[in-house]
């Protein structure tokens, strides 16, 4: 079966989703939805720096839903409600990397709006991405192996100075002054998706949670930082370690750990791995490690462009991956723990 496809933006990460349905044999693109007027009009694969392939793009919501697509693939840097509603309302399924997971960061009345709106369209909305998404799915498959499991971690650790000038790291308070009072709640509410992840790992994991608590540490600049897009001033937040934590009966069972810097010269300076690593304090004790590397054999010849390419990548296929498996779901916000298990499947490179 082939699935119709609207692409839903064309920004960073959408581009690397449009790539990924136009290269898909289960996926046809028959729309995309153009934010910026600047777009609107253009080839759909010249936008994503491939061949055209005769697909506008508009900014007409109408006459797009009016495609009756199968799904739409929504890119967004963050999700809006009432558009989203619209699109489910109209029939299309929804796959998304913008912020939404379970639901759980938004509003009770946001949720609601949602879930009614899908149930309304008997259409299905998933959400996921590189972290948080595939990395809680790893999580959750690597206690498979468990007789019993007391605690799960999941620690990201990355140098994100390539990406500091990008529009998610915003709201994060970089460099902001040392002590400042409210930086820890900007923090916790920038987050926030990081509470649905740890409500997709409970869930995964058959968990009740009783509270979830977030905490942030900092570290600062030992010199001036000149990042492209957003200097840093010696002595100001150039580092944070941000843990979402799950409780039960007032001990951390599930804990997911973002360890972002802006490069090395930090006070303190906190150790970086640039991957994923997931560890279950059980019977038995489980390490599991995702590394992320280029495809290019040769090194040497990476650019800055490659590396920031490849996190649009990592990001964006875990959501293109799902599409046959959101559109065979049941109406409703869909997870991990409602969908059979997402592969690669028909991307199989022969030559």
């Amino acid at each position: 079966m082939t699935h119709r496809i609207v692409q839903w933006t064309s920004g960073k990460v959408a581009r690397k989703a449009l790539l990924a349905v136009l290269a898909h044999p289960e996926l046809e693109l028959i729309g995309l939805y153009a934010h910026s007027p600047d777009k609107v009009g253009k080839d759909a694969g010249v936008l994503c720096g491939a061949a055209p392939v005769g697909i506008t793009a508009t900014a007409d919501v109408g006459a797009l839903l009016a495609l009756k697509p199968d799904c739409v693939l929504y890119n967004p840097l963050y999700p809006d409600t009432a558009e989203i509603c619209r699109i489910l309302e109209s029939g299309a399924n929804v796959v998304t990397t913008s912020a939404f997971l379970t639901g759980w960061s938004l509003d009770a009345a946001g949720r609601q709006q949602i879930e009614a709106a899908a149930r309304k369209g008997n259409a299905s909305i998933f959400g996921s991405g590189m972290n948080p998404g595939f990395a809680d799915l790893l999580a959750a498959v690597s206690t498979g192996i468990c007789q019993r499991f007391r605690h799960v971690l999941v620690t990201e650790s990355v140098d994100v100075s390539l990406f500091a000038g990008d529009g998610n790291m915003d709201e994060l308070g970089w460099g902001s002054p040392p002590d400042d009072p409210g930086h820890a709640d900007r923090v916790r509410q920038a987050t926030l998706v990081f509470g649905d992840a740890l409500d997709l790992l409970a869930e995964l994991l058959g968990v009740t949670l009783d509270e979830m608590r977030c905490t942030t540490e900092f570290a600062h600049a030992t010199r001036d930082l000149a990042l492209e897009g957003r200097p840093i001033a010696a002595g100001h937040v150039a580092g944070l370690k941000v843990r979402w934590q799950g409780i039960v009966r007032g001990r951390p069972v599930l804990e997911l750990r973002q360890v972002w810097v802006m490069g090395p010269h930090l006070e303190p300076r906190w150790p970086v791995e640039h991957g994923w690593l997931v560890e279950i304090d059980g019977e038995p004790k489980v390490q599991t490690r995702l590394t992320i590397l280029p495809h290019q054999p040769d090194l040497a010849k990476l650019t800055i462009e490659d590396l920031h390419g490849l996190g649009m990548i990592i990001t964006a296929l875990p959501a293109v991956n799902a599409i046959p498996a959101v559109c065979a779901a049941a109406p409703g916000i869909r997870t991990y723990a409602d969908l059979p298990v997402v592969t690669g499947r028909g991307r199989l490179l022969l030559d």
